[in-house]
Order: C-alpha cells, then structure tokens, then sequence
C-alpha cells in the first residue's frame, strides 16, 4: 500500500544525516534492550562458582599431627613351651579368658610316660639311700666296738685302721646315694613340669584372638597359636623425631581419631616417651594409654594423632581448606575476593567479583584452621572451587558460606563436594 502524500512528504523532507542519525538511535535503543543482558549473561556464564567465607582473628592450638599403631594393654603372643601335637583347643577368636585359663591341651602320653619312668627312678634311688644308710650303721657300730677293744689294746693298729675307711667309704655311699635321689627328685619334677606344660593356659585376662591353634597341628617352643590383650584399655605407639622432642612432651593433651569420623575424638595425655632413639632414623617412640571400653580402637590399626603442644599468638585464622597450592611455583597460598560479594537477584550465587591469589606462609597450624599475618581479619577468601579459578579466571560468583559449614564439610574432596553443592540431589521420580 502506497504511503499518503503527506506522510510521503515528511519523509522525503529528512536529510541523509537526519535519518543516519535516527537509525543510529534506534540501533542503540535495541542495544540497550537486548545486548546488555547478553554480555551480563556472558559474564555470568564465565565466572565459575566458589565458596567463601571471612577471615577470623585468634589464637590457633598448636597442633602436631602424626598417625600411630594400637596395642592392647598387656598385648602379648602366646606360644607353646614345649614340642607336641595339638589334642583339643579350648578357646576361640574374640573369647574373654580369665588367666590361668586352660586354652590349648597337647597330646601327653609321653609326657605321662616320662612321669612314671621319672616317679620309677626315684623309688630306685630312695631303695639304694636306704641300703647305703643300713650298710653305714652297721659299719658305723663295728667301728665303735673296734675302737672299744683299741681302748683295752685288745686289737691291733692295722685293725683298727681299716675299720676308719670301711666307716668312711660307707659315708661316701650314703652321700651318693643321697645325691642320687635329689637328682631323681628333680628329674620327676622336670617330668611333672613338662605334663603340666602340655596344658597352654592364659598368662593374663582378656580377649583371644589371632588363632592359628589347630586340633593336629605340631608345635614347637616357635609356634604361634594366639594373641590376647586387654582390649577395655589400649595404647597407641607413635614415632617422635628427634626434632620433635623439642617441643613435645609427657603430659601434653592429645587427640586420637577413630575410623569412625561420625564420633568425637578419644581424648587423653601424651603417657610416655623412650629416651633412647633409634640411631638410624632419628626417632623414638611415645605411648598414650586410653580407655577403650566402647571398642572404638582396635589392635592393629591405624590412628590418626592430634598432640596439642601450645597456643600460636594472635593472627588472622582462614579454614585449612582455603589453602591451595599454586601449581607454578608450589607455594602455598589462598584465593581471597577484592570487595565484598554483591547478593544477584536471580540466583543463590553473588555478581561476579574480582579474585587473586596470595601466597602465605602458615603460622601455625591446627587441624581445621591455619593462622597467617598476609591478610586482614574481615577478608573473605575461597574456601571451594580454587581448582575452577587456577585456570587463570579472575572473577568468580561466590556462595556466601559460614565458618561452622565450612569446617564441616572441608574434609571432602572439592570436586566431589562443589558438585553437590552446585547440583543438590533432587527428589526421585514418581
């Protein structure tokens, strides 16, 4: 459809310039209309999403953390004193004992046998004691006699000279036969000893286990047939190096993590430390004794070891997981905002805001935070999704978190927790 002439007119009455100029605007218009958001979600789009949380002032325990091996108290191996084959075992895995406890019986028909052979020679030796003892007095009143007559020189010199050594000889018997059967005596006991060693009985109270007793096996004094330790109070062995002993000693306050990380941790003292070291590798080894009632530690394993040797002075404290390493120089350091995040209308995440690395160097350390003088108390710094941010971005659109979520959760991995936070499970399917 034609245009009316007065419209035609107006038209025709703009200059080139004129109708540049209103094109340029209207251009502008739909710029300020469309392109803006698109740049604004270009941005967002760009910068990767991270958790933060401010900086707190205070004074950090000063922590060492070592890993250490539990025993239980009065742990021992037992073994068998004596060769033989195994008859009956009495005891199993996991069996509370009572010491003196009968646990493993050995066959003992040779014992039994040595016994009576033993029990045998010992009568014989005691029948020849007694011989010997008559054959004594009955040399011993001849020579009285003997000497009677030496009185009234009714006998002669050589007479009674012999009568002396029949008397001494006849001593001499006695005292060997003596001796004989002391040495019977303890050849029965020895005997008796060993009939009573084919009964393996407990030293301790506590609980059994580590089993290799089999019904037929054949033991030796080297054979192992159980473990038994009172498992209601354990120690845990850990390794000091010599530097250490230079600020850790008996009595310190000390931490023990169970694999169980749901529980709070087992808190005793540092109870001992040997003074000798190990001229090799330059440590020791220190022990804390612990109730163990609840079966919490286990002999065997492995525990991690918090030993609280101080308080660090006052300084800037930032969560362990805010530390991060720069893969370039392998400094440590922390991703801190330059303003503070700006809450986004339209989504839990803030405005994209500046963030740079700083290299630090720690203080102190203690098992969820760090102390360190680089940054002001107040700072907000990354605490999740440093990896999104080592690529070379420098903005970031942050989750504003508190201290007591991120000490919570920074024992997870970062990948792994950024992905759970940015994607929460949704409800299943019906």
């Amino acid at each position: 459809m034609p245009f009316p002439i007065s419209l035609s007119v107006s038209i025709t009455q703009f200059s080139s310039r004129q109708l540049a100029a209103s094109l340029s605007l209207l251009f502008a218009l739909f710029g300020l209309l469309g392109c803006k958001p698109e740049k604004k979600a270009s941005a967002r789009n760009s910068s990767p999403p991270v958790e933060a949380t401010q900086a707190k002032s205070g004074s950090l325990p000063l922590v060492e953390r070592l890993s250490g091996t539990v025993w239980a108290e009065n742990q021992v191996v037992l073994y068998s004193e004596i060769s033989g084959r195994i008859a009956e075992v009495l005891v199993s895995n996991g069996q509370s004992v009572t010491s003196g406890q009968a646990l493993v019986r050995l066959s003992d028909e040779s014992a039994r046998e040595q016994v009576r052979q033993a029990e045998a020679g010992l009568r014989i030796e005691e029948a020849r004691l007694r011989q010997s003892t008559a054959a004594f007095a009955e040399v011993e009143a001849q020579s009285k006699r003997i000497k009677s007559l030496s009185d009234r020189n009714l006998v002669t010199e050589v007479e009674l000279e012999t009568t002396a050594a029949q008397r001494e000889s006849a001593a001499a018997d006695v005292e060997l036969a003596e001796a004989r059967v002391e040495q019977a005596a303890s050849n029965l006991a020895e005997s008796r000893d060993s009939l009573t060693k084919t009964i393996i009985k407990a030293p301790i109270a506590g609980i059994v286990g580590v089993r290799a007793a089999e019904i037929g096996m054949q033991v030796t004094a080297s054979t192992r047939l159980f473990t038994i330790g009172n498992l209601d109070r354990v120690t845990v062995r850990i390794d000091l190096t010599d530097e250490m002993l230079n600020y850790i000693e008996p009595g310190q306050a000390v931490q023990v993590f169970s694999e169980d990380a749901d529980q709070d941790p087992l808190v005793g003292t540092l109870t001992r430390i040997s003074p000798f070291l190990n001229p090799v590798a330059r440590s020791t080894v220190a022990e804390i004794d612990l109730n163990n009632t609840e079966r919490r530690l286990q002999p065997g394993m492995f525990a991690a070891v918090d030993i609280l040797y101080g308080q660090s002075q006052q300084s800037t404290l930032v969560p362990s997981s805010a530390l991060y390493t720069d893969s370039n120089t392998g400094r440590e350091g922390v991703y801190h905002l330059q303003a503070t995040p700006e809450a986004d209308p339209e989504n839990s995440l803030s405005m994209p805001v500046d963030v740079s690395f700083l290299h630090v160097d720690p203080i102190a350390r203690g098992a969820a935070e760090v102390a360190i003088s680089e940054l002001e108390v107040g700072a907000w710094v990354v605490t999740l999704g440093q990896n999104l941010l080592a690529t070379g971005r420098s903005q970031a659109r942050v989750r504003s978190v508190t201290w007591q979520q991120v000490l919570d959760l920074q024992n997870l991995q970062r990948e792994s927790l950024l992905e759970k936070v940015m994607n929460p499970k949704k409800s299943p399917r019906k």
